[in-house]
């Protein structure tokens, strides 16, 4: 079987302790090279049993043995090198957000579909099977009708200022860095999109970014929507679903990697009896499996572009809506259409 010969650019945490690791256990995918000038990298291209190190990412991007990138660079610098990455026909798997902002974002997908290539937002989340199944749980009609979505992620965050996520110039705050996730699941799962969003924050009084976002989302299925995120308070990773007869609970939404892959999920029936199911997989290495497979097909991405670009819209719109106490409207668009 072909396997996809992946590249990353830099030597960021994140590649380190979870993509890296997930794309040796990936069966139809190898890593190929990886590029940084941190001194560092050759000890962790050998820890993984890379072959080929680039000492700048142009360099890694003239690889013509490399077929898809990583880029888990801050998130500032997303658009600049999914751009760069694209022209040089590179498919692109890119942390989360995509961009700082809609308009970015916009212009970052119509490169990619110019040069015709894959382009994947990495919310990994999604790939655990656990959200399926509560697709499913919904689908079967057991909770009745969804009228409610609650979600809520936040962390402590160390108050250091050479942290990338309490820098304003590098997309800090804590929208950027676990906001987006809140608002992709509730689109997500209710597969909807919002009319309206109000939202509130709180700002770091040195580092002048949001430790704290608070929002509502009225859907266009008529489901209400509410959020929290955060990087001043203890760690929480969940969301609920509330229904005219009964209750979803996650409770390992986001993070189930940090429990051996566990996700468990808790039904409430109308009468408060409970059940939980329990379903275990590798997030991260789904991920990998799932846009290599995306790429040796040589699937379309127009859907995987319009959910980045319509995601952003939405964080826009909460920015917006925090900043000046109002509701405000939102309006999805879809990116042009793609080549592939």
């Amino acid at each position: 079987m072909r396997k996809v010969r992946w590249g990353v650019l830099s030597t960021a945490q994140i590649a380190r302790e979870f993509l890296l690791p997930a794309l040796a256990r990936a069966e139809n995918a190898e890593i190929g090279a990886i590029a940084s000038a941190n001194p560092a990298v050759d000890q962790i291209a050998e820890k993984f049993g890379i072959p080929t190190i680039h000492r700048s990412y142009e360099e890694l991007l003239e690889d013509d043995q490399i077929d898809v990138v990583y880029i888990p660079l801050p998130n500032a610098l997303h658009a600049e090198w999914v751009k760069k990455a694209a022209k040089k026909g590179k498919h692109v798997l890119c942390e989360k957000p995509a961009a700082l902002t809609a308009k970015e974002a916009k212009e970052m997908l119509t490169v990619c579909i110019k040069n015709n290539v894959l382009f994947l937002e990495g919310f990994m989340y999604r790939f655990h099977p656990q959200h399926q199944r509560v697709r499913e749980i919904i689908e079967s009609g057991e909770i009745g009708e969804v009228k409610a979505m609650r979600v809520s992620l936040s962390f402590t965050l160390d108050d250091q200022a050479d942290n990338i996520r309490t820098n304003p110039a590098l997309g800090g705050g804590s929208l950027y860095d676990v906001g987006c996730y809140c608002i992709h699941a509730i689109r997500n799962l209710t597969r909807s999109e919002p009319m309206r969003v109000a939202a509130s924050r709180s700002m770091h009084p040195v580092h002048k970014v949001d430790s704290t976002m608070t929002g509502m989302m009225e859907m266009e299925n008529g489901v209400t929507a509410l959020f929290d995120a955060a990087m001043d308070r203890m760690k929480t990773d969940k969301y609920e679903l509330i229904g005219t007869n009964g209750m979803i609970e996650v409770e390992r939404a986001f993070t189930p990697h940090l429990f051996a892959g566990e996700g468990v999920i808790t039904v409430t029936n109308e009468k408060g009896e409970k059940r939980n199911e329990s379903l275990t997989d590798d997030q991260y290495k789904l991920e990998a499996e799932w846009m290599s497979a995306r790429i040796l097909s040589n699937a379309p991405s127009a859907d995987l572009m319009e959910d980045a670009l319509n995601n952003l819209i939405v964080m826009d719109a909460c920015r917006q809506s925090a900043k000046g106490g109002t509701f405000v409207s939102v309006s999805p668009e879809k990116p042009i259409s793609e080549k592939r």
